[in-house]
């Protein structure tokens, strides 16, 4: 009888066993990529840059094999249905000002693309991507656009999630090809183009260029094939070189695309035509101005340096400042960033 009970034990236990390795096999299978991704996520030192690298599918194909989307909602609603498993959080992509600049590298055979990103307070995060049936990239993601802040950071596991959400909310990268995209404010009516061609937002742009191009025209003709839906009732402009030197910046004129030849972009418009709206033409004359200094060549230390002379100060009038500076080598395939106006720290990462 003894035996009999033990034996029965032994094999309800069993049994337990098996069913908790059957849940936790079915939970890796469902979530394993999602679980292995947040275990990535890594602060540097005690600021507010993390980095992340995204294993698995975070859908983009999906997402674009069903139309896009028009608007920030609707991409909202897609990720929280797609990656976050239902669980709510706020994409919103608010009014921003920036500088970009695009040079050959006098270090390397490659070219160097530095972007300044100007906002209010906005931990950052660098996010690595590998997806199946595109480009591997590294892009910048503003946290504040997807729920973070001062009194929220994704440091813990469980204040983790929401960064899942961060493929699609890219301001600025760099792909393996060395194609290098940026975005910045343009103070005019949003880009709401309607020609029966499949919808694109703001920061979903960025990622179908990044992980579908491979030079700025590849670039231009994949924008050419959407209707513009610009972020959060602005309008923005586009900056894209690639590794042979090419560099335009693609921007919305009355829902028309216009592509202008230019090395560098801050916020105001460079197709030529009577526009009384934009700005940064301080910061524009000064890039312009280390540019041709340069004749066009400097090291990743050259245009950090430039970046740190168009950066912005907090100011009692203006609650905005530069969040972070990065310089893309298409060479190297790196990124170095400078976070929160420290350019005495460094941090460097790889694509590779």
């Amino acid at each position: 009888m003894k035996r009999t009970s033990k034996r029965i034990l032994k094999g309800a236990a069993a049994a337990v066993i098996v069913l908790v390795l059957l849940v936790l096999a079915a939970v890796w299978a469902l979530f394993g990529g999602e679980l292995r991704t947040l275990g990535t996520v890594t602060r540097q030192g005690d600021t507010g840059l993390f980095t992340m690298t995204y294993h698995g599918d975070y859908g983009f194909d999906a997402f674009l094999a069903q139309g896009g989307a028009e608007s920030d909602k609707e991409v909202q609603d897609y990720v929280i249905r797609r990656l976050l498993k239902g669980l709510p959080f706020t994409f919103e992509l608010p009014d921003l000002g920036c500088s970009t600049i695009a040079v050959g590298d006098a270090a390397g055979d490659g070219r160097l693309f530095g972007r300044n990103f100007d906002l209010y307070y906005s931990p950052a995060m660098l996010v690595k991507t590998t997806p199946k049936d595109g480009y591997a990239s590294l892009s910048m993601v503003n946290l504040a656009f997807i729920g973070y802040g001062e009194d929220k950071l994704p440091v813990a596991l469980t204040d983790r999630v929401t960064t899942l959400a961060a493929p699609y909310a890219p301001l600025d990268g760099m792909n393996e090809k060395g194609l290098c995209i940026g975005v910045l404010l343009i103070d005019t009516d949003r880009t709401d183009q309607d020609q029966g061609l499949p919808d694109i937002t703001t920061s979903t742009a960025i990622r179908l260029v990044l992980d579908k191009a491979a030079t700025v025209d590849e670039a231009v003709a994949l924008l050419q094939g959407y209707d513009m839906h610009s972020s959060a009732g602005s309008c923005y402009h586009f900056q894209i070189a690639d590794a042979t030197g090419r560099t335009v910046v693609v921007e919305y004129i009355g829902d028309r695309m216009s592509v202008v030849e230019s090395p560098y972009a801050t916020n105001f418009l460079l197709t030529p035509g009577e526009y009384d709206f934009g700005s940064g033409q301080d910061r524009f004359a000064l890039l312009e101005s280390a540019y041709a200094d340069a004749n066009g060549v400097m090291t990743t230390e050259g245009v950090m340096d430039v970046l740190r002379r168009v950066s912005q100060d907090q100011r009692p009038e203006k609650d905005t400042s530069t969040q972070w500076s990065v310089v893309y080598d298409t060479e190297r395939l790196t990124a170095t960033i400078c976070y929160g106006m420290d350019y005495d720290v460094v941090y460097e990462f790889s694509l590779t």
